[in-house]
């Protein structure tokens, strides 16, 4: 009986840690000899068929953990771009103005995370799309956005 008691909170803690939406690497460029890479992700909107992003950010190589004994974070940079890559469908999508989360990804162990978040701007019937970090205790001003605009998709 305890045990049915603890699915409802078993169930939110779940939906909280897991990722909102998978993405899948599609690039990666060496960028020094140190081995640091810049990962290039394709993230489609789970919520809005026909739109997908691609997620840019860099990841820090073994040599450069060494150098800079800093092992378990990688930095906040990160670049997005959304476009339109097939007929739109909007689904059920969060239209307050903090929007929601598309996709979410530690950048280090406990602290930072790499999130997109999709806002939905009514009056220019367009979506907005931010990748920024997210960080307990130092927030950042990195960010990158994109935007889709959604003429005559019957919104």
């Amino acid at each position: 009986m305890k045990t049915l008691k603890r699915l409802p909170a078993l169930a939110l803690l779940a939906s909280l840690i897991a990722p909102a939406a998978p993405a899948e690497t599609v690039g990666k460029v060496d960028v020094d000899w140190l081995g640091n890479d810049i990962t290039v992700q394709a993230l489609a909107d789970p919520k809005v068929e026909g739109v997908t992003c691609h997620l840019a950010f860099f990841e820090r190589g073994l040599i450069d953990r060494l150098q800079k004994g800093n092992w378990f974070e990688d930095p906040s940079n990160s670049s997005i771009a959304c476009r339109q890559t097939g007929p739109i469908t909007v689904g059920e999508i969060d239209r307050g103005p903090e929007g929601e989360t598309v996709f979410s990804e530690r950048r280090s162990i406990i602290f930072k995370t790499l999130k997109v978040k999709r806002i939905y701007d009514a009056e220019n019937d367009t979506l907005i799309y931010i990748s920024h970090a997210r960080d307990v205790q130092n927030g950042s001003a990195k960010m990158s956005m994109s935007t889709v605009p959604l003429f005559g998709s019957g919104n």
